[in-house]
């Protein structure tokens, strides 16, 4: 009898028990510092000092290291995430900005805002391998889903560079609306969106014919289109919904990936920036530059459920589970 106690009372236990917390860290852009925020308990539980101006910041692929790309410091810093500190520095070039990497984890691209390039590193090695030149102003980079081609958005250029991953050519350059901030591929590679900053526009692009086949519009009653900036872009595994955050006018576009229609509005904090999915995809998280806060979106209802207060400006997010 007890025995049939006990293990009634372990798998209530077991049912009652969170399953293993992700871990979110933030780049705060002019606090010089990446927040580390528990995603069970939604609060704060360390603060990290790194270089000069944090901006892109990325897991490694194994979740061992965190990435820090500081700007002022000309490269990237290395977070070892049991101890939380810096163990490493990564070559890039001049202000380096967004970063991406093979789905391997083996090579890593990195946008160098003031000379023009994206630089080449050997993660595995942490070596610089070389530099490809593209347009003014680098700064969205991904890779294609079958790691076939590298995009990188020149902000200046007002292009889209496509970029064989193995000659590190470019192989086409597509036209986009001003100031493109960031790029995301469908996960079945049909589409690539860039969003356009000052344009106020997200450009859908066919990767394989090179062309732009549709936009994304955004609307706000009250707001003057000026104030409405897409930047950062999140896409559902499933390709159906697209999270797009609107700078300045303090909402995250929820759009239907299919139609490219704008489906609702969420009020979040002040220059919404960047976004990350908890990889369980029930919360995106984003960040708020003005208000120095990161908030926490609900994926299936479409609701903000929290406010967390992080470091100066927070601009890049990142999140995995530990």
């Amino acid at each position: 009898m007890w025995r049939r106690c006990l293990l009634t009372g372990m798998l209530i236990w077991l049912a009652a028990t969170p399953a293993s917390a992700f871990v979110a860290y933030v780049s705060n852009e002019k606090g010089n510092t990446v927040t580390v925020i528990d995603t069970d308990s939604w609060t704060v539980t360390k603060t990290i000092k790194v270089g000069q101006r944090p901006r892109g910041i990325e897991f490694s692929r194994d979740g061992k290291f965190v990435m820090v790309a500081v700007g002022d410091d000309d490269t990237i810093q290395v977070i070892d995430t049991k101890t939380q500190e810096i163990v490493d520095t990564l070559p890039s070039g001049p202000d380096p900005e967004l970063f991406t990497q093979d789905a391997a984890g083996k090579t890593m691209y990195v946008a160098n805002e003031n000379d023009n390039t994206v630089t080449v590193i050997d993660l595995k090695k942490r070596a610089r391998l070389g530099d490809i030149q593209v347009g003014v102003e680098p700064e969205g980079m991904t890779v294609s889903p079958d790691g076939k081609i590298l995009i990188n958005t020149s902000e200046t250029t007002n292009m889209a560079h496509f970029i064989d991953t193995t000659t590190r050519q470019i192989v086409a350059n597509v036209l986009v609306d001003s100031r493109p901030r960031f790029a995301q591929f469908k996960h079945d590679g049909s589409e690539l969106w860039v969003s356009s900053e000052i344009g106020g526009t997200v450009s859908i692009i066919d990767p394989v014919k090179h062309v732009v086949t549709g936009k994304v519009t955004f609307e706000i009653p009250g707001l003057r289109s000026e104030a409405i900036q897409p930047v950062g872009i999140g896409m559902t595994k499933d390709d159906k919904t697209a999270f797009v955050a609107l700078g300045p006018a303090n909402r995250v576009a929820v759009v239907d990936a299919a139609t490219h229609k704008v489906l609702k509005y969420l009020l979040v904090g002040q220059r919404v920036w960047h976004m990350d999915f908890t990889p369980d995809e029930k919360y995106l998280m984003v960040t708020n530059g003005v208000s120095n806060d990161v908030s926490v979106i609900d994926v299936a209802a479409q609701k903000v459920i929290k406010t967390i207060q992080v470091g100066e400006l927070p601009w890049g997010i990142t999140i995995a589970q530990p």
